[in-house]
């Protein structure tokens, strides 16, 4: 798909909190400065987000303690709270690092057994979210599996929810395990393949235009946040699992190296960009926006 197409999709699927706190996080999330309400408003429409919902996105978040309002005047400024900047680095640094794991498999898996009443629901919705974000998948509907030692990170998330019915342990799969009920299984490996193959047939074609020089500040701006909001989806599918458990060819690399060269070829551009758009109602601030690369 071509970079209009990804124009295209990434204006007619945004989600204006969502693309906000996106937007935030790649070029302003270290800064305890607040920009203009004006200024986060404009870089919204450069999605096709109109004002009116960007203004109620900005709202809504502030309320949900992601942002923190001030006023002069007769203008509103906005900033990341202390949360959000903590919950952006952690999942920048998780993101980021994501496809570049090397370390051999010691075989074993994290087990998390639980049981939370059917009564509790949201507390299951937490949970099992939590679970997720750690690289769990689930085998059954009470038993959780990781590839990884994930002891420590589980239990935490068990003792913060107070889930009193739960235990985690390290065990290994003995040689002639049946194949259904074999761990590897709580992963559907077609499916993620697919999603994968689909990255790179996507974004293969854009590398040449990228190494050309042949994108412009908006549409670099644009593609580049669409390409973020898909990446980030693959660590909740993919706990980079080991490649002793996958068929052979697993396309997780070839679509971490597109990931990283696209990413970080748009970056200068993209940051003109945002520099452009804020430098209309915040000139002051225009010599803050810093763009992240997969390197730092």
């Amino acid at each position: 798909m071509g970079g209009l197409g990804l124009e295209m999709r990434a204006a007619s699927d945004a989600q204006p909190r969502h693309l906000l706190v996106t937007l935030l996080g790649d070029y302003w999330w270290d800064r305890a400065e607040y920009l203009p309400s004006a200024a986060l408003v404009g870089l919204a429409s450069e999605f096709g987000v109109t004002p009116a919902a960007a203004r109620a996105a900005l709202s809504r978040l502030r309320r949900r303690g992601l942002l923190a309002s001030s006023k002069t005047g007769r203008r509103t400024y906005y900033g990341l709270t202390q949360r959000a900047r903590h919950v952006l680095a952690e999942g920048r640094d998780r993101i980021m690092a994501f496809g570049t794991r090397s370390e051999p498999w010691d075989g074993r898996w994290t087990v998390a057994a639980f049981s939370v009443p059917e009564a509790q629901r949201a507390l299951r919705h937490v949970l099992r979210t939590r679970l997720l974000w750690l690289g769990f998948a689930p085998l059954y509907d009470g038993m959780w599996v990781s590839p990884h030692d994930s002891v420590d990170p589980a239990l935490e998330v068990l003792r913060d929810l107070k889930v009193e019915r739960a235990t985690v342990m390290l065990a290994t799969i003995p040689a002639g395990c049946p194949l259904a009920g074999a761990p590897i299984t709580a992963w559907d490996l077609e499916h993620i393949r697919k999603l994968y193959e689909g990255f790179v047939e996507e974004y293969e074609p854009l590398l040449e235009r990228v190494r050309q020089g042949g994108v412009g500040a908006s549409e670099a701006l644009i593609t580049r946040t669409a390409l973020m909001d898909t990446w980030r989806n693959f660590p909740n599918l993919d706990p980079e699992l080991p490649d002793q458990l996958l068929p052979p060819g697993w396309p997780r690399r070839q679509a971490r190296d597109i990931f990283a060269e696209v990413y970080n070829g748009l970056g200068p551009l993209a940051e003109v960009r945002v520099k452009q758009v804020v430098s209309r109602y915040a000139p002051e601030l225009t010599g803050f926006v810093r763009r992240h690369t997969t390197g730092a």
